[in-house]
């Protein structure tokens, strides 16, 4: 199977989709790659199925002109995202990678084909350059969840990196720590060092875990409407103001102090960690910068429940950082290779299910569990997401996508509690055993509940697909 680091599952990016709006960005880039800018009179984008249903709503058409425009999702001032597409719009030009300045008409040139799904996934799409000269190329991509991009002819090709721990089961990485004697962290950063020197290991999670902090921040101090035309309110900020009572802070390092300094009752954690998976994903609905975790519209669980363990345990200590996003990014890849991801092919049990799986796992490590009962954590999370539908109204990461990032925060460090009182040698249901269920209820479940917003909630609550 293939091999992914941890660095795939985690991806610094702009929201809201890491299906929709990630994907698309990154295969507007590999386009660019494959053919000659400088020979380009003209550019076309096809969108299938899921991209297009929902397209709008997710900023597909705003990711795949900033990537065919040369920017790039990592580096991209957050503030000059919208202010590009709108000059490309209004222009009706494009900066072709940067390079080459030629007409573009996004009305006409970005095509939303709502009744068509190309044959290998429901996140295909179509990119295909017109040469001056008469002649042309295409290509076709596949979006296939947490910001992963497939060439059409290359999705069954293998990574052909060689770990010294490979792992595509649950099985496979309990015998890895028996027969090493090693935590779940201890194991993949063994596999990283392939890729890696244990400095960029430590560097590159430690900026994953800034970006994550600093979305956390950006939320908790921001107010007004969501964009797409829900009028949709923030409350992360007016949580933050309501939690905080006016204790004095002039940076994120003296808000977070304040919040340790704070009340520790159940009811106070309860509404601070709804607060951090709020802030996340109200910065991923208004296009800012979140950690794709293993998706853009579960980016809020991750960072929720690492808050959580860095503000609230008495056991937190700095390592605790690296081993968590460790343990979190192999309990991922795990579901990533053996059900999906991606939410236009399993529903939200891939998104939010997936991400609060993680996140149980990896906390459960850093409070001292083993990994029997890290992989423990990860299965009831999961267990208790299973069957959950991908219904955004309007198409937009919104509603209700945003509260079920404190649905799925809360789950998880509710499962890695219960396992830390547990057995696992009693366990009734594996690691493997919920991740071939969660496979199967993905082929089960109606095309309508995978993010079409062809059913569910989203034809249930009355709103002008036209606004949004």
């Amino acid at each position: 199977m293939e091999r992914i680091s941890v660095f795939d599952i985690f991806k610094i990016g702009i929201g809201p989709s890491s299906s929709h709006t990630m994907g698309p960005w990154r295969a507007a880039q590999r386009f660019l790659n494959s053919i000659d800018i400088q020979r380009v009179a003209a550019v076309q984008v096809e969108l299938y199925g899921s991209l297009a249903k929902t397209g709008k709503g997710h900023g597909t058409d705003l990711a795949v002109l900033l990537g065919l425009n040369g920017d790039d999702p990592v580096t991209i001032p957050v503030e000059a995202v919208q202010t590009t597409f709108e000059h490309i719009q209004q222009s009706r030009t494009i900066n072709l990678g940067g390079q080459r300045v030629i007409p573009f008409n996004p009305a006409e040139q970005v095509m939303f084909l709502f009744d068509q799904t190309l044959p290998y996934h429901a996140n295909g799409l179509i990119f295909r350059a017109f040469y001056e000269d008469g002649y042309g190329e295409s290509r076709t991509y596949y979006s296939v969840g947490g910001g992963f991009v497939v060439e059409e002819g290359d999705h069954n090709a293998a990574s052909e990196v060689d770990l010294p721990y490979p792992i595509d089961h649950a099985d496979e990485l309990r015998h890895w720590c028996i027969s090493e004697h090693a935590s779940i962290s201890e194991i993949v950063m063994r596999n990283e060092r392939v890729w890696r020197s244990d400095e960029e290991i430590r560097a590159g999670l430690l900026r994953l875990w800034a970006v994550m902090r600093d979305c956390i921040y950006q939320g908790c101090h921001t107010d007004g409407i969501l964009p797409g035309g829900l009028e949709v309110a923030r409350r992360a900020g007016p949580m933050t103001r309501n939690l905080m009572r006016q204790r004095p802070y002039n940076s994120i390092e003296e808000w977070m102090r304040q919040i340790m300094r704070g009340g520790h009752s159940f009811q106070e954690i309860l509404r601070w960690v709804s607060c951090f998976a709020l802030a996340v994903n109200e910065e991923n609905a208004a296009f800012g910068r979140v950690v794709t975790a293993p998706t853009n519209g579960a980016a809020g669980v991750i960072p929720a429940v690492l808050m959580y363990h860095v503000c609230f345990s008495d056991n937190f200590e700095e390592g605790d950082i690296i081993k968590f996003l460790l343990t979190a990014g192999e309990i991922g890849s795990l579901f990533k290779k053996g059900a999906t991801i991606s939410a236009a092919m399993g529903g939200c049990q891939a998104e939010i299910g997936v991400s609060s799986a993680m996140a149980a796992a990896a906390l459960t490590e850093c409070l001292g569990g083993n990994f029997e009962q890290a992989m423990m954590a990860a299965e009831i999370a999961m267990e208790h997401h299973l069957g959950m539908t991908c219904d955004p109204i309007g198409g937009l990461v919104q509603g209700p996508c945003i509260e079920r990032n404190t649905m799925g925060a809360i789950k998880a460090i509710m499962a890695s509690h219960i396992a830390l009182e547990s057995d696992p040698a009693k366990a009734k249901v594996s690691l493997d055993g919920v991740i071939r269920t969660m496979k199967e209820t993905a082929l089960d479940m109606n095309t309508k509940y995978k993010e079409t917003a062809d059913g569910g909630l989203a034809t249930n609550i009355p709103v002008n697909l036209a606004e949004c």
